[in-house]
């Protein structure tokens, strides 16, 4: 540990409490790692919470009622750079529990049920087999086809009542209890009726928000129904807060806190548009508290209520708690151990990935250090404001896309809600902590710019990025129980490099030629790039629309991007026929695939409405996928409708 990098008085402490802990602390220093005797190790405690950001007390914010927290920051250490690896649960979740990036092993979609790599472990299996009682509360949304084994290797308990009083007398425990108040649902999506009753009735009145008391981010304009939305994200902010403090009162009561390690974190950023989904600081970056007993002072980062700018990732959590139990992390996993016994190096750098989430299909990836954030948006032509089938239920977005539509989003500092993404962004989170100010293209910082985008690229082809992969070509790698990640750990079927190549043409009118010809390559996803390449500079000579349209025969992501440019581009019927027939495909991710490039043509769509109906009515199953068409169709033939109708 850098001690350099974390310090600070022990605030919240009092001086004679503070010397007496460092007293108790000297006769048990020199403890090194787990021994024979459970009674030396520690227990763990890990309360996680969702859909958050540092937006509390002990993070400065002003706004927040987090007394208990608050109160646990000042016994422990904030570490205030810890970063989420994805803007959404449940891949973010996979690098939690694995200690792999998700993108790296082919897991990266929401939802996604692909097999994990082969010697890929859940952690809190080395924990049970060195004697530990793992228990989790509750939620696991692991998004790899083992979920299901991984949580019998995984837990002892996984249940709603799972805690650490389960465990035989004298056995050491790891124990998970993961609040949902602040997750999207509640916070925004539900209607407030729900929230009222599931949250607000938690609350006493002095707990409350007053809308016209907050402040509201400098990302979104200020109106009334945005102020009253934020009020209720820091409700549920301060409800969950009060859980906090039961279990940290219930581990006082059983004799527990002065040998237990606790640490409090979220599974990624606010869960709110421009925070969940996005790349931003909003997006990816976690409260993390971490307290240590006294009896393993050695392992302190800082005196209590210090913080501590160390670079932390969630991928780092998983090693972090088998060091701290005396356990050393497993060699092969990308994750580094930021405390304990087998503490690693330092990280210069943390990477984010967002890919599909739902139906909206996406690629970003994200480079962070100490002070610099690169985002390199690789689908600039799609915007950060398009349509979401779960996320459009909240007012608080459908404002959003009112007053967007509406030209009162125009200024510098609403760019994320325009219809086009930069290719590049880069961000002075010291100067600009809200990440307002693209200098991506400011000469000054011209070398800054390059350095991180070298950086992730290096990190892209290190991790051979399976989110370049068109996902129906993951799945059919995939089809037989292969790992994604073993089935293209070659080049001939996953020629990385010219893929990403292909990729890093996206948005950039000079690789037109390059483009085109990678139209012809021998690799689907080569051309598939090809394809989002050329509609994202777009291309309109005849040599394009010639090349684009020899891919209308293609295999199915080819051919429907292929088609969407075709119809973006020229209005191309025949085109438009192909997604027809894509959308009332029996291949879920085709059908989606399609649906998705539909509903985002807009009124070009308009002469395959049956189409799109038919499937439709075919998706009125259970399951992810037809959901994820219902979410395109739905509103993709209500807008059609309502245009129909205005004429």
């Amino acid at each position: 540990m850098n001690q350099a990098t974390c310090g600070g008085e022990p605030a919240g402490w009092s001086r004679r409490a503070f010397l007496g802990a460092i007293g108790a602390a000297a006769a048990t220093r020199a403890w090194p790692q787990a021994g024979p005797d459970p009674s030396a190790r520690p227990n763990l405690l890990w309360i996680t919470c969702e859909d958050t950001s540092p937006w509390m007390g002990f993070g400065g914010d002003p706004q927040a009622r987090t007394p208990n927290l608050d109160r646990l920051a000042r016994e422990s250490v904030h570490y205030t750079r810890a970063f989420a690896t994805a803007p959404v649960c449940a891949p973010a979740r996979f690098a939690l529990i694995s200690g792999l990036y998700a993108h790296a092993a082919g897991t990266c979609h929401l939802r996604s049920q692909y097999p994990a790599p082969r010697d890929a472990r859940p952690f809190p299996a080395r924990l049970r087999a060195a004697g530990y009682h793992c228990t989790n509360n509750v939620k696991t949304d692991y998004n790899c086809a083992e979920e299901p084994a991984w949580i019998g290797e995984a837990w002892t308990e996984c249940s709603d009542q799972a805690d650490w009083r389960s465990r035989p007398a004298g056995a050491p425990f790891f124990a998970v209890i993961n609040l949902v108040e602040t997750h999207q649902g509640p916070t925004n999506v539900e209607p407030p009726e729900s929230f009222e009753q599931r949250i607000g009735s938690r609350l006493a009145p002095s707990e409350r928000h007053d809308p016209a008391q907050m402040r509201v981010p400098p990302f979104y304009p200020d109106t009334t129904l945005i102020r009253a939305a934020m009020a209720r994200v820091y409700d549920a902010i301060t409800a969950m807060d009060r859980r906090v403090g039961e279990i940290l009162g219930q581990l006082v009561r059983d004799g527990l806190a002065d040998s237990t390690i606790v640490m409090f974190y979220s599974d990624h950023g606010q869960g709110i548009p421009r925070g969940k989904r996005t790349l931003y600081d909003t997006g990816l970056q976690v409260p993390l508290l971490v307290r240590i007993p006294p009896r393993w002072r050695a392992w302190w980062p800082g005196e209590p209520g210090a913080r501590c700018d160390q670079l932390v990732s969630l991928v780092d959590f998983g090693a972090t708690a088998l060091s701290l139990c005396g356990i050393r992390p497993p060699e092969g996993t990308h994750g580094r151990a930021f405390l304990g016994p087998h503490a690693g190096a330092t990280r210069s750098y943390i990477f984010g990935a967002r890919d599909r989430v739902d139906e909206a299909y996406e690629l970003s990836r994200a480079v962070r250090d100490g002070r610099w954030l690169y985002i390199r948006n690789f689908m600039p032509h799609l915007s950060w404001l398009a349509p979401e089938g779960y996320s459009d239920q909240a007012a608080l977005r459908r404002e959003l896309v009112r007053l967007a539509r509406e030209g009162a989003m125009n200024e510098p500092r609403f760019a994320w809600a325009a219809p086009r993404k930069p290719l590049e962004e880069l961000y002075d989170s010291e100067a600009d902590p809200w990440q307002l100010r693209n200098l991506a293209g400011d000469p000054d910082h011209a070398a800054t710019l390059s350095r991180l985008r070298e950086m992730l690229r290096q990190h892209l082809l290190e991790m051979r990025d399976l989110g370049f992969m068109p996902e129906w070509r993951l799945a059919m790698l995939a089809a037989d129980g292969t790992p994604p990640a073993a089935a293209a750990a070659d080049d001939a079927t996953w020629p990385c490099a010219r893929v990403l190549e292909t990729a890093e043409g996206v948005g950039r009118p000079e690789a037109a030629a390059m483009l085109l010809e990678r139209t012809r390559d021998v690799d689907p996803s080569v051309r598939w790039w090809a394809c989002v390449g050329l509609r994202s500079i777009g291309l309109r000579s005849d040599e394009c629309r010639e090349a684009l349209r020899r891919l209308l025969r293609d295999c199915p992501p080819v051919r429907i991007e292929a088609a969407a440019a075709l119809v973006d581009g020229w209005a191309m019927r025949d085109a438009l026929e192909v997604l027809a027939d894509a959308v009332r495909s029996e291949d879920e991710r085709e059908a989606v695939h399609a649906a998705r490039a539909l509903q985002l043509l807009g009124p070009a769509a308009a002469p395959v409405a049956d189409a799109m109906r038919a499937a439709l009515q075919r998706a009125q199953g259970r399951g992810d996928w037809p959901m994820y068409l219902r979410f395109s169709l739905e509103p993709a033939l209500l807008a059609l409708d309502s245009n129909s109708g205005a004429k």
